[in-house]
Parts: structure tokens; sequence; C-alpha cells
């Protein structure tokens, strides 16, 4: 939140207005979690390693990872750096992704095979699935079904995710027939959603895909379907990934994998980048001649699933970066910060953050009329930098 030195609602006094924990500004902002999955032995718990600089077990064996492995990591934001030199901020707060490495599933994981419902169960729990694909040859690295065929990984994995929810749709159309049967008007629109998701289930694709009217995801949301989530694949291969390169790598697999979104890596390297320090890292991209470290690319594009948009605030207590669903209005996310300030909102008055660091400072951006008083119909737009008006 940008602090006007001679405002006269300061935050300071809001802040003991409205009675904050001590602890408020050591938490960090999650913004949602996503779930490693894959078979057994293909990377997925060095991708949680290289992504969170968290060792976990990496052994060479099927269901290595039987707990689910937790880790939070901050979103890189080059914007928070400069904002913060700009207010000299105390500290800088990123919105952070809970990562979870979550055990390797196998074919029968939905009738029970592998460690089968309690997979299932764990995977229920992200808001995003990060599905890891094993696209390299390596006769030491034991592949559980004896082969290498990423077509035939991401089938096995989107077979037992379909099934999942086929088991739970077709309890829910059964409850939901009877009441529709009485004439239940609401029983009749979600019974008429499940058939609609169902019929494209049965076909073997995932729900996501399935053509749902304006609101008729909210009406099956309580079923928490794992189709029906975001999610990105990662092809794990051996070689130096360019931006050419990545693109031959995805080419053969972009119809099967619609609509998420595709990104090749070389896990094992990223690895070993991310145990460098920042010098080293920027020397070693440089020199493999790559645009960014695969991790930034992949915590990029994590981020970009749940369709987000960041707003920032800044001051000499903290520089920090929000998140919000793409089309939020100023007092949703005036409630990101407390749920105070969307209570008693007054107005925003708000400046993009190239043009704040372009002035130099919050009085000299309004000494230029760049700040804009927005009130409460205003929709958030990415890298607002905001200050909000308040009272309670």
């Amino acid at each position: 939140m940008v602090l006007p030195r001679h405002s006269r609602m300061t935050w300071l006094a809001n802040f003991k207005k409205l009675s904050y924990t001590k602890t408020y500004y050591n938490i960090l902002l999650k913004i949602m979690k996503i779930g490693i999955v894959g078979l057994p032995n293909v990377g997925k718990s060095t991708l949680f390693t290289a992504l969170t600089k968290k060792e976990v077990p990496r052994e060479n064996y099927p269901f290595c990872t039987i707990e689910p492995n937790v880790g939070l990591v901050g979103v890189p934001d080059h914007r928070l750096g400069l904002l913060a030199q700009m207010s000299k901020s105390a500290q800088i707060l990123p919105t952070t992704v809970e990562f979870v490495d979550i055990a390797g599933l196998v074919k029968g994981a939905s009738t029970g095979e592998g460690l089968g419902n309690k997979f299932l169960s764990h995977i229920k729990e992200v808001d995003a699935i990060c599905h890891v694909v094993r696209a390299f040859v390596d006769s030491n690295i034991h592949h559980v079904s004896g082969k290498i065929d990423p077509s035939d990984d991401i089938e096995t994995i989107n077979i037992e995710l379909i099934m999942s929810d086929l088991q739970l749709l077709e309890k829910r159309i059964s409850d939901l027939s009877g009441h529709a049967r009485t004439g239940d008007k609401e029983s009749q629109k979600k019974l008429g959603v499940c058939e609609k998701i169902k019929a494209v289930l049965d076909q073997g694709r995932l729900s996501s895909s399935a053509n749902l009217e304006r609101g008729e995801n909210d009406l099956i949301k309580d079923l928490n379907l794992l189709t029906q989530k975001p999610m990105l694949f990662v092809f794990n291969t051996k070689e130096t990934v360019t931006p050419e390169r990545a693109a031959e790598i995805l080419s053969p697999f972009e119809k099967l994998i619609q609509p998420a979104i595709g990104l090749a890596l070389n896990v094992q390297q990223e690895a070993e980048l991310a145990s460098l320090g920042e010098a080293e890292q920027k020397e070693f991209i440089a020199e493999l001649k790559l645009p960014d470290s695969g991790l930034n690319q992949f915590i990029g594009i994590a981020y970009k699933l749940l369709d987000l948009v960041t707003f920032l605030t800044t001051g000499e207590k903290e520089t920090r970066a929000w998140t919000v669903k793409n089309g939020s209005t100023a007092p949703t996310a005036a409630g990101k910060i407390h749920s105070d300030i969307e209570r008693g909102f007054i107005r925003a008055e708000i400046v993009n953050w190239q043009e704040l660091l372009e002035t130099g400072s919050w009085n000299a951006a309004k000494e230029k009329g760049l700040i804009r008083v927005e009130g409460k119909d205003y929709i958030m737009r990415e890298g607002d930098v905001c200050y909000f008006r308040f009272s309670v």
C-alpha cells in the first residue's frame, strides 16, 4: 500500500484500529496449491526439490514418495525489488505458490492399485495439477511400465482421473435424479450439468474440455472434480531446452494435452541450477543461451493457470504483491489485505507500477495527475499499485 506522507488516514492508525496480530506481516499470501503428479520415477520429486530447494527422497524405485511433501515458493516478480528500492521498504513480500509432491500414480489407481485412493485424496486438495511426463531414455532409471512412451503415460494418468470422477458423478446423478423427478428446479439444473460432464468423460476426455455455459461450473463446484482442475504438463528431458527445442519436444503432444499447457524442462539440470547462487545462476543461464531459468518459466505459467492478476502495495514498511482473480473489483482486492478494508471501502487511489517508478514517488505521480481515483466498480488490472481509503 503506498503511503502518502501527509495522509490524514495513515496506515499506522488503521493498523492499530484493526487490531492486526503481531504475526500478520510475517505471513506470506498463498495464492494456490499445485500438486505434482505422474507415474513413478518420472522426475516429480526432483522437480519439487528444484522448485522449493527442499531435499526429499528421490530413490530409483516406485512409491519412493508415499506421504506428500509440501513446500512454498515465492512467485518471481522483478517489480517488487524496483518498487522497494524507490520506497526504501524494510522488506519485500511476494505472493507464494504451495507445491505438493504427490506419490506416483499407476494404472488401476481408481480401483485401488498402487496407493490408489490415498493418491486421489491428496490430489483432490490442490487447485491445479502439474503432470510430469518422462521424455528421456535412461536404462539405469526404472520405468513402471517397462517402456518410454509419453503419450501412453499421459493417457494412463488421464484415464485414472477420469475413472475417479466418473465414480463420483454416477453417485451424484443417482442422488439428484430422485429430487429432479419431483420437479425440484435446482436439482434439475445440477443433474443436467452432471450428465453433460459425464458424456465428455465417457468419451475419454477431461471434463475441463466440456462446453459448459456461464455459471454451470458453480453448480458442480462442490464435487471438486479432478479433471476440472487446471493442468500443466512438464515433459522431463535430459537435454538443454532452448525455446526452439522446446517447441519440437511439445509439438507431437499438443492435441493430446489440450486444453492444458505444456512445458519442456531438463528437471535434473534445473535442480542443479537452483542450488547455485543468484549470480552463478545468471551466468549459467547466459552460457546456455536461455531466456530464463525453466523454473521461473514454470512458476510464471503456474501462476497464470488460475487466471490471476497481481496488484502491488509499497511503502517504508514493506513492498508486497497481492493476488486476485482476473475480473475482481477494487473492494475485493482491498479485502485481500483485510476484511475491514473491504467492508469500509471508500475509494482506491491507483497508479500503474511503471508510471510510479518513472516519476519516482507517489507524490510526484500525484502532481503529474497519474494517480486515478476509482470506486467500487473498478476492475483491478495487472500491475496496479494501490492505496485504499476506508472507514470502519
